[in-house]
């Protein structure tokens, strides 16, 4: 874990901006040393990740595809999904949120570059999304939308995409008012290039705990 380099990107984010510290593929270790250098929120793409190295003290989000399978495990462990991508799984979140009485946070994902190895709803069905869900799910509390970049050095075309994003999100919003308030996009990568196109939540993972083993 880099400590100094955590003190950076703290000292760099606008204080309206969110950072979710992701930390999948570390150690419960290195979340608790994360925590002690002042992050809060951890970000992990597998649910059995979030299993083991669950603390009550700390705040989790599942920002992986979800599987419906698997909702049912870690409902009670995370404060927000943001990798809500589909109808079927938003009916079994739903069915999983009634029966503990939770309320659950999520984020749409759309999938904004159409690239095939990337999940997420396509930006022109977004809208409709939201309105069926609202209607129709009463324990899903859509809070805004959540991208991953496109795979690219392109700055220019990320910068593209994620406005075009930042634009879908300010339509939610105008529809929706207050109850729409994030826009999670930007990783280790790109973050910044996100948050000059309306990002108030960055996922940053590699820049905080070094490069990924993923053998693990």
């Amino acid at each position: 874990m880099n400590v100094e380099r955590l003190k950076q990107i703290q000292s760099e984010l606008p204080a309206d901006v969110t950072l979710v510290a992701v930390s999948k593929t570390r150690t419960k270790e290195e979340v608790d040393e994360a925590y002690q250098a002042g992050c809060t929120i951890f970000g992990e793409n597998k649910v059995q990740e979030i299993i083991a190295k669950y603390d009550k003290n700390y705040h989790w989000h599942m920002i992986g595809h979800l599987q419906r399978n698997k909702v049912k495990q870690v409902l009670p462990l995370v404060d927000m999904i943001q990798s809500l991508d589909s109808l079927s799984l938003a009916k079994e979140i739903e069915k999983q949120a009634a029966k503990i009485e939770k309320n659950i946070a999520v984020l749409v994902e759309v999938n904004i570059s159409q690239e095939e190895n990337k999940t997420g709803l396509p930006k022109e069905d977004v809208l409709d999304f939201i309105a069926q869900c609202k209607e129709s799910f009463p324990h899903i509390d859509i809070q805004g939308l959540m991208c991953v970049g496109p795979n690219t050095s392109d700055t220019v075309y990320i910068a593209e995409c994620f406005e075009q994003v930042h634009q879908l999100f300010l339509e939610a919003k105008k529809q929706y008012g207050d109850s729409i308030r994030w826009l999670s996009m930007g990783m280790s990568a790109d973050w910044k290039i996100a948050v000059k196109h309306g990002s108030n939540m960055v996922r940053i993972g590699s820049d905080i705990f070094g490069p990924r083993n993923y053998q693990i």
